[in-house]
C-alpha cells in the first residue's frame, strides 16, 4: 500500500498510529511504531488486537461483495494473513517493547526531523467522517514536522463508501503553496473499493 523500495526501507521509518500492524515486527530496528493503545501494555493490547481481528473478520464476511479480492484472493486467505500478522505483532511487542511508543496525532512524542520516511495508514482521510478538515491539517503538519524526507498516507477515500474526501485537494493545494511537493501515486494493493492511491508529501 506504500510502494516501498529498498531505498525507502534503508532509512529511519515511523509507522504512525500503527495499532496491531506487523510492519515493525517484520522489519529491522529502523522502524518505530506509535499508537495511543500502546500505553495499555502488551497484554491489554494483545487482547484488543485479537478482538478487533475477530470483529473485522465477521464484518468482512457479512459484506464480502463490497471489497476487492485481487490482492488477498479470498476471505479465507485474508483471514489467515491478518491473524498471522497480528500474532507477529503481539510477539514483537512483548519481546521488543521499546520499538512501540504511546502517542497519537496531532501531537507525536518524537523529535523534529527524526525519520526519513513517515507512514500513516487507515486513519487520515479514510475516517474523515469522524475527523474534520482542521484535524487533518494539524495532523499533516505534525507528520511533516517529524519527517526528514517524505510522508506517505493511505488510503484516501471514506472507509464506509469508498467515496473521495472533499477536502483532500484543498489540503494538497495548501501544502504545495507552503513549499511541499504532493503527489497521488497509484499503488498495487487492492482491498477497499476506490482505495487505489496513496498521498506522497515531499518535505
Amino acid at each position: 500500500m506504500f510502494d516501498l523500495s529498498e531505498r525507502d526501507m534503508a532509512g529511519r521509518i515511523l509507522d504512525c498510529c500503527s495499532g496491531g500492524s506487523s510492519f515493525a515486527a517484520e522489519t529491522g530496528d529502523q522502524v518505530l511504531a506509535v499508537d495511543l493503545a500502546y500505553a495499555l501494555g502488551p497484554e491489554a493490547v494483545a487482547e484488543r488486537v485479537r478482538m478487533a481481528i475477530r470483529e473485522g473478520d465477521d464484518m468482512i464476511d457479512a459484506h464480502a461483495d463490497q471489497f476487492e479480492w485481487t490482492w488477498y484472493g479470498d476471505i479465507a486467505n485474508r483471514r489467515a494473513m491478518r491473524r498471522a500478522a497480528s500474532e507477529r505483532f503481539i510477539a514483537d511487542l512483548t519481546a521488543r517493547p521499546d520499538r512501540y511508543i504511546a502517542g497519537a496525532l496531532p501531537d507525536l512524542p518524537v523529535a523534529t526531523g527524526q525519520f526519513d520516511l513517515v507512514l500513516c495508514s487507515h486513519l487520515l482521510f479514510t475516517w474523515s467522517d469522524r475527523f474534520d478538515e482542521d484535524f487533518h491539517r494539524r495532523a499533516l503538519a505534525e507528520l511533516i514536522r517529524v519527517a526528514r524526507r517524505e510522508v506517505r498516507i493511505y488510503p484516501l477515500v471514506l472507509q464506509a463508501t469508498g467515496e473521495p474526501v472533499e477536502f483532500l485537494d484543498r489540503l494538497r493545494a495548501d501544502l504545495d503553496a507552503d513549499g511541499h511537493r504532493t503527489e497521488l501515486r497509484e499503488v498495487a494493493y487492492r482491498f477497499q473499493r476506490g482505495a487505489h492511491h496513496m498521498l506522497r508529501i515531499q518535505v
